[in-house]
């Protein structure tokens, strides 16, 4: 039996992050990775993750880190998912290789690794969550959205899509990505999560998404609805990426990568304006909405060259210090495990938006 919204199973699958409440949703999480969406759905819906799915060995020792008591159940075509324990909410952000235009083009055909998603459609039908989260790169739009919603409308799932940039809720970097949110209508949703005796403005920085709109408010989030669509207009000097400045690529020299990367990524006033350059208020808009300091963007390579910080993508991204880079995998792993994941405030500011869409039942 599915455990319930206020019901404390005898025997919970397991753990989540830190701030997750006793009791609550479940989560069935699927292409989990370092687990960006289920930070967003565990902070929004007040949700407990049951299992998780990922058969990344690099991957698989972040989520036994940072996960210890939940389940891995590893390659998802290989899961007999009448035998797994049904859930309240799916999550996916399913390979994105052949939908993205970096990529070949290849589509979502079940011979390519992007076609997992019909492996995900298959265990849906099995598990009948009561929501469905799905995460993937714009380009989804057009080379797969319709097949997507054709599915879940299939399954008996009413669905909403949106596509929001990360820079829109104040990261300092583009990373535009597609959202979907589908739901029984034959069964209640959770509601947003609410802390306890706190407002709005009481919660701390590490979990808003951003700042709310208001005429009287030029540096919160505005929406303006579009059909399905609804498009963020983000903060003056948020919308600027900053990895050309960390990559040196614009304005930079490697004469002042050399002296960052000499300093050992200590950041005076100096240093850090020089680093920055024209990203400086993206950074610091960054810094203050997420309430933590940058980390240097550039570190010494095993033959001394200046490379990217992965612990500066990691605070790009929006994640605690450390929950990646502090794992103990090489840093090519750690890249990778960056570049294939969600910036929990950027979803957590699309599920406000699609369960607008949606409409509340």
């Amino acid at each position: 039996m599915t455990p319930r919204h206020g019901d404390q199973p005898s025997s919970p699958p397991g753990a989540t992050f830190a701030s997750a409440p006793a009791y609550g949703p479940w989560i069935g999480s699927m292409c989990t990775g370092y687990g960006g969406l289920d930070m967003a759905v565990t902070t929004y819906y007040g949700a407990r993750l049951a299992w998780c799915a990922d058969d990344d060995p690099q991957v698989a020792k972040i989520l036994a880190t940072r996960f210890p008591v939940v389940p891995n159940l590893g390659d998802l075509r290989a899961v007999e998912w009448a035998t797994i324990p049904r859930v309240d909410i799916v999550t996916a952000g399913f390979p994105c290789q052949d939908i993205s235009y970096a990529g070949r083009g290849a589509g979502m055909r079940k011979d390519t690794r992007s076609g997992l998603w019909f492996t995900i459609a298959a265990a849906v039908r099995l598990l009948r969550p009561g929501i469905v989260v799905l995460e993937n790169v714009a380009a989804l739009r057009s080379r797969g959205l319709g097949r997507v919603l054709g599915d879940l409308a299939s399954l008996g799932y009413d669905a909403a899509w949106t596509c929001l940039r990360a820079s829109e809720v104040g990261a300092p970097h583009r990373r535009e990505r597609i959202f979907i949110l589908a739901a029984d209508p034959g069964r209640p949703r959770p509601s947003r999560r609410q802390p306890a005796g706190a407002g709005e403005g009481d919660q701390p920085a590490s979990s808003r998404c951003g700042v709310r709109a208001s005429a009287a408010d030029p540096g919160g989030v505005q929406s303006q609805r579009r059909g399905e669509r609804v498009v963020l207009a983000g903060p003056p000097g948020a919308a600027a990426a900053c990895a050309g400045a960390a990559a040196g690529d614009r304005g930079q020299t490697p004469s002042r990568l050399e002296e960052v990367a000499g300093q050992g990524g200590r950041r005076s006033d100096r240093l850090a304006r020089a680093a920055w350059g024209r990203y400086e208020d993206a950074v610091r808009r960054w810094e203050l909405l997420f309430g933590r300091v940058a980390p240097g963007p550039i570190e010494r390579g095993s033959r001394g060259q200046p490379r990217l910080s992965a612990r500066f993508v990691e605070w790009m991204m929006g994640l605690p210090e450390g929950w990646v880079t502090g794992i103990g995998i090489s840093r090519a792993a750690q890249m990778r495990a960056l570049g294939n994941g969600v910036v929990p405030q950027q979803a957590q500011a699309a599920l406000e938006r699609l369960d607008d869409l949606l409409g509340r039942r």
